[in-house]
């Protein structure tokens, strides 16, 4: 089993800059490809980005390339979400999944572990 955690969400303004962080354990970390997704309220879960196992492979949805970046650490079993030039359309429960067959990925149903979510709001 693999457990992940999510922090760093908040309330920001418009333009303006968070980092969420997920922390994994239960698994080598290395041996597992992230992804971040969310959720707005009345909407479907969405991808948002992927990084594969070594960290040298990333994607995005065409909404955030540009002002998202993901990342990993897996010295430190943690996968982070950068994310810059915030816009209301952000707004969302974001969560951190991982799949432990396969590389990065951009379909929701490849990732077989889910973190409970960080709740991000981006105010007008």
């Amino acid at each position: 089993q693999v457990q992940l955690v999510e922090s760093g969400g908040g309330l920001v303004q418009a333009g303006g800059s968070l980092r969420l962080s997920c922390a994994a354990s239960g698994r080598t970390f290395s041996s597992l490809a992230m992804g971040w997704f969310r959720q707005a309220p009345g909407k479907e879960r969405e991808f948002v980005a992927t990084i594969s196992r070594s960290g040298g492979t990333t994607g995005y949805a065409d909404s955030v390339k540009g002002r998202f970046t993901i990342s990993r650490d897996n010295a430190k079993n943690t996968v982070d979400l950068q994310m810059n030039s915030l816009k209301p359309e952000d707004t969302a429960v974001y969560y951190c999944a991982a799949r432990d067959r396969g590389g990065s990925s951009f379909s929701i149903r490849d990732y077989n572990y889910w973190g409970q979510g960080t709740q991000v709001t981006v105010s007008s």
